[in-house]
């Protein structure tokens, strides 16, 4: 089907383009019938079954930590058979998954049930696409993947619509429903994914093969085609920035998730905030998210990527300490504001950043090694938060705690400079004979 787009569309449009809006409605589907809509189906529940919040919220972790234990496989399975392969089972998994979670009648089925779900939601994710993207562009990385994740937000737009579809239907139908909508909608859009551009005779960014090097691409304004120098996964993980950039990256993830799951607790508790005024909060919040996802990417292309994320590191640590002092609707507006534009200005260019460093040739086994330290922020965040507010009474703390993480995480980023890129096997000289082994052969 991709291919016979890719005809009809001629040079008209880059293909690469087409994975990014391809990449965007996966996203959206995902967000939009699950991230977002997991505290309705999560209040559905307990009120069928009785299930406590600690049992259902057990469901949420499981995912964090499945999908950080599931990167290297899921890193390996994308270098080797293509990251269009992995989103097409990804899709498979998360639209089966969804329609044996409309069978759920016991507790463990529903664990059992949203591991695949969440499995197949992990193999549709970024890690799998970035790999198609920071391979079709170089000199726009970082907007192509700030556009792409602009889809897990937005579709908190379609929230409306499957809350009207689980108040009308019930949650048994709706996850059909669902289901059926992932395998009509995402598996022709995974089906548009391809790894690299030269699968469709093209090289990154739109250059035609006729402007690699050499040929008369800079003369007409663009700039001439050179390999990428990449770096295999050992290689990478050799490096100082390898491990750099994967600490801070967790770093930032400690405030992210701190934030999803005591956001709400904290400002309606401590600061008698109203849930509705909260909620407008988490709207703000999101929105400058996709403002910062793009500003940023488009910017990151232009300008030092690092110097972008170290300013939106310092954001997430001014955004903490807002929070841990915070007594004003204002002042929390202005956190959640600040929150916001941090998470999505880092996000899609710490992924551009190391396809910058460690080339593109092993980027999925790269990243899933990555991902191994980068989940434990997503998951120590909420815990430490959560933890501490438990034994001191109050979130203050806790926020300080994330303002220091993030602040010391800010100091990776300042200090992972580009590699150098790895030295080139030598070519073993021809083996000399023995002088003496010479004379008797001459003789």
């Amino acid at each position: 089907m991709s291919d016979f787009v890719a005809r009809g569309l001629g040079t008209r449009i880059f293909y690469g383009w087409l994975v990014v809006i391809a990449g965007f409605g996966m996203f959206m589907l995902g967000g939009g019938l699950l991230m977002h809509a997991f505290g309705t189906y999560v209040k559905l529940l307990e009120a069928d079954f009785g299930w406590s919040r600690t049992q259902l919220s057990i469901a949420f972790s499981m995912q964090r930590i499945e999908s950080g234990f599931l990167g290297p496989i899921q890193g390996w399975m994308v270098d080797r058979y293509g990251p269009r392969a992995v989103m097409i089972i990804g899709m498979l998994l998360f639209g089966g998954g969804f329609l044996a979670f409309s069978v759920v009648d016991s507790l463990l089925w529903f664990y059992v049930v949203f591991i695949i779900m969440a499995t197949g939601q992990s193999f549709g994710s970024m890690m799998s696409l970035s790999a198609s993207l920071v391979s079709f562009f170089r000199r726009r990385r970082g907007l192509a993947l700030g556009i792409v994740g602009t889809g897990m937000a937005t579709g908190g737009l379609v929230q409306p619509i499957v809350v009207a579809g689980l108040e009308a239907w019930g949650w048994r139908t709706m996850a059909v429903v669902s289901g059926l909508i992932i395998f009509a909608v995402g598996l022709p859009l995974a089906g548009l994914v391809r790894h690299r551009p030269q699968e469709l005779g093209l090289l990154p960014d739109g250059d035609e093969p006729g402007r690699a090097a050499g040929g008369n691409g800079a003369s007409e304004g663009r700039p001439a085609y050179v390999e990428e120098v990449s770096f295999t996964t050992r290689e990478a993980m050799r490096t100082r920035s390898f491990w750099l950039l994967s600490i801070g990256h967790a770093a930032g993830l400690m405030t992210v998730g701190a934030m999803l799951v005591h956001f709400v607790p904290h400002v309606t508790e401590e600061l008698d905030i109203s849930l509705g005024s909260a909620a407008q909060m988490v709207t703000l919040m999101t929105a400058m998210l996709v403002i910062g996802m793009v500003s940023a990417g488009w910017l990151g292309d232009r300008i030092d990527k690092r110097a972008i994320i170290v300013t939106a590191m310092f954001g997430h640590l001014a955004a903490m300490l807002i929070m841990a002092w915070a007594s004003a609707v204002l002042l929390v507006a202005l956190a959640a504001a600040i929150q916001g534009v941090s998470w999505g200005a880092r996000g899609p260019l710490t992924q551009a950043l190391r396809a910058d460093y460690f080339g593109t040739a092993s980027f999925g086994k790269i990243m899933g090694f990555s991902s191994l330290i980068i989940m434990m922020g997503m998951t120590i965040g909420p815990l430490a938060a959560g933890g501490i507010y438990d034994l001191t009474g109050s979130y203050t703390p806790a926020f300080i705690f994330m303002a220091i993480a993030v602040g010391l995480g800010s100091l990776c980023f300042v200090f992972s400079n580009k590699p150098e890129p790895p030295a080139a096997a030598p070519t073993p000289a021809p083996r000399r004979q023995p002088e003496r082994e010479e004379a008797t052969v001459a003789s």
